[in-house]
């Protein structure tokens, strides 16, 4: 029997974060995964500035930002035009390598074994989790990261509601130009040019040299078009989206094509002794609007920061105590805000509805009436730098 203050069940990215996180603040940690080595997955692939901001009250930010390409400049773009071009806060990172970045940053005094849980026993003090490698741990904190695996959550009598099965699907390959060395921009967002298409955005960024492409549609899993997709993949891209070619040019989707559907889930009875449950395992959210990633940060950086240290700081782990975290304002504003962004984004994207083509024509114009003022800025910028040298240039000459 190993003893614990915390153990992680699941390394993922709340898991390895909670690891790495209470590992720096001195807790006696155990951090459970059947992988030494995370295996390819096609998870989160990039992270935004909310979730950077998020990730640097974690304090480990900078090792995490040194693994990952931020794009620099973002093209908005549609109808084969640029609307927009914004200065870039995407930071493009494979799942798998971002996992073992992280795994990177947990100090020796955090142990790690690889193996699964296969029983978890919870109670007001102390928890026992039983181990498929024939071991045992006696915590007095579980920690519940493993993600979409349900198994242990049912084993512990928890329930799941499914709020949206098959919400939508993400997309990920990689591309590359036909005809020339590079692309012109150094990452883009793509709007479909027609309504009917049931997609939201197509979105091309750097990792690395290459250029990574997430496609977020709403399609059942038996949708021909999928095998459309997968079979000629060009082809079936400019069908969608015609005034995609002008902005990319020939190019090439470099397989395999990876596609993931996503169910909106939400845990129920949650709230025991012993146990708290962080990202996926407490409910999932849609990539498309970019709240996987942001959820996990916020659930482990409030866990991490204030409540774990607080809970071991008196005696006993009951539900009552643990329920304050559940409660914190912050994670539930980025809970409701995540499930609220997954069903807009939906119907702003495929909702024949007049609201929504409204909606849909006033951020078009809204995106294009920006870039225009931010272009004419530039050039404005641009000009008086031009005469500034200019003048300066003349007076250098002028002086004897």
């Amino acid at each position: 029997m190993r003893d614990t203050d915390v153990v992680i069940v699941g390394g993922g990215l709340a898991g390895s974060l909670a690891a790495a996180m209470l590992g720096k603040a001195g807790i006696n940690a155990i951090l459970l995964d059947p992988h030494a080595e995370y295996p390819p997955d096609f998870r989160c692939e990039k992270l935004d500035g909310t979730q950077v901001a998020l990730l640097k009250k974690t304090g480990l930010a900078d090792p995490v930002l040194r693994a990952t390409t931020l794009d620099g400049e973002t093209w908005i773009a549609r109808f084969g035009r640029v609307l927009d071009k914004r200065r870039g806060d995407q930071h493009g990172i494979l799942y798998a390598p971002l996992i073992d970045t992280v795994r990177g940053l947990i100090p020796k005094n955090v142990t790690k074994i690889v193996a699964k849980a296969t029983a978890i026993e919870t109670g007001s003090d102390l928890q026992r989790v039983s181990l498929s490698n024939g071991e045992e741990i006696s915590a007095r904190l579980v920690v519940l990261a493993n993600g979409l695996n349900a198994g242990l959550r049912h084993m512990l009598g928890l329930t799941t509601d499914l709020l949206s099965e098959c919400h939508s699907i993400s997309i990920g390959f990689d591309v590359r130009p036909a005809s020339r060395r590079e692309f012109s921009f150094p990452a883009v967002t793509y709007y479909p040019d027609r309504f009917g298409g049931r997609a939201a955005f197509i979105t091309l960024f750097p990792i690395g040299a290459t250029m990574r492409a997430n496609f977020f549609v709403y399609r059942e899993t038996n949708d021909p078009w999928l095998k459309e997709l997968s079979a000629a993949p060009e082809a079936t891209l400019l069908a969608l989206m015609p005034g995609l070619h002008k902005v990319m040019g020939d190019f090439e989707v470099v397989r395999p094509i990876k596609m993931r559907p996503v169910d909106l889930y939400a845990t129920r009875g949650y709230r025991r002794d012993g146990i708290v449950l962080v990202g996926d395992a407490f409910a999932t959210s849609c990539p498309a609007v970019g709240a996987g990633a942001r959820k996990a940060l916020m659930d482990v950086e409030r866990l991490c920061n204030v409540y774990i240290p607080r809970w071991l700081a008196t005696p006993g782990m009951n539900a009552a105590k643990i329920a304050a975290f559940y409660d914190d304002p912050l994670k539930r504003a980025c809970d409701n805000s995540a499930l609220a962004k997954a069903f807009e984004l939906r119907s702003f994207s495929i909702d024949p509805g007049l609201p929504w083509r409204v909606r849909r024509w006033a951020k078009f114009v809204a995106q294009y009436g920006i870039g225009t003022l931010r272009r004419l800025k530039r050039q404005l910028m641009s000009g008086t730098a031009g005469r500034r040298s200019v003048a300066a240039t003349t007076k250098t000459e002028a002086s004897p």
